[in-house]
Order: C-alpha cells, then sequence, then structure tokens
C-alpha cells in the first residue's frame, strides 16, 4: 500500500484553548472598567468640566456608591486621583489609557459607520468592541478606513 503524500497546511497560529480564552476573556473584563472610567473623566476635564462622582454615575447609570467603589480601586491601581470633596483627575498613566480606550473607540466607531451600521447601533456595538479588539483588529480597521 502506498503511502499518502502528507500535505502541509498553511502556517496558521494555535487556536487557544477554552480555558486560554476564558482567561484572556476575564482579564479583558478587568480592564474595561478602568477604560471606562479613565476615558470619561478625561472627557469631562477635557469640556472643561469638574470629573466628579455623582457625573459619572449619572454617564454610566450607576449608583454614586458603585462609582465611589470603583473610583477607590482605581485611585489604588495609579490610574485615579481622588481626594475628598475635590474634582476627580488622571495620573499619568491614567491620561495614557484614557487616551488608548477613547483611541480605540473612535476607530472601532469609524469602522462600524464605514459598514453602514446606523449611528445609534454603531455607537452601542463600538463601546463593547472596543475593549475586546485585537490589536491586529484595529490595524486592519484602520488599514481599511485608509483605503
Amino acid at each position: 500500500m502506498a503511502a499518502k503524500k502528507q500535505r502541509k497546511s498553511p502556517a496558521t497560529t494555535k487556536a487557544p484553548t477554552s480555558a486560554e480564552h476564558h482567561r484572556a476573556l476575564r482579564a479583558q473584563h478587568e480592564t474595561e472598567a478602568a477604560q471606562d472610567y479613565c476615558e470619561a473623566i478625561g472627557d469631562l476635564i477635557d469640556a472643561g468640566v469638574e470629573a466628579r462622582v455623582g457625573r459619572i454615575a449619572e454617564r454610566f447609570g450607576l449608583s454614586h456608591v458603585t462609582v465611589s467603589r470603583v473610583v477607590r480601586r482605581l485611585a489604588a491601581e495609579g490610574f485615579v486621583l481622588a481626594q475628598p470633596h475635590k474634582p476627580l483627575g488622571l495620573t499619568a498613566r491614567g491620561k495614557s489609557l484614557a487616551s488608548e480606550a477613547k483611541r480605540r473607540h473612535e476607530l472601532v466607531l469609524a469602522f462600524l459607520r464605514a459598514l453602514g451600521v446606523d449611528e445609534l447601533t454603531a455607537q452601542r456595538d463600538a463601546e463593547g468592541i472596543e475593549h475586546h479588539v485585537s490589536p491586529a483588529t484595529l490595524k486592519a480597521m484602520a488599514r481599511y478606513l485608509s483605503e
């Protein structure tokens, strides 16, 4: 019996296992709040509006207590400057995270618009996609938009 000739498959990236995928997804979820809060604080500051817990709570539809807890955590992690009775600020690390989050959001939003997605859906979808899209996909989106 003649031996079958084995074909070489094209070079592919090894697919992640389910556990690897979920581990990566959990890590992404952990950074989502930091990205969203830093972006919101940065947006308020850029607009010349004091970044206060109440404004953040209103923006996200969350309670004052919930936002206060997240802000405390982000301050402990070195992203947010938070002092009693003063507006919130961003550390250099927080500014960098806010800038990157905003860039990702704007790119994903522009891509969805270019595909013809209606504005409301594009806004909603961009908010979730921006946290989970890979750098390679972002690069492809930017390339598509520049063509």
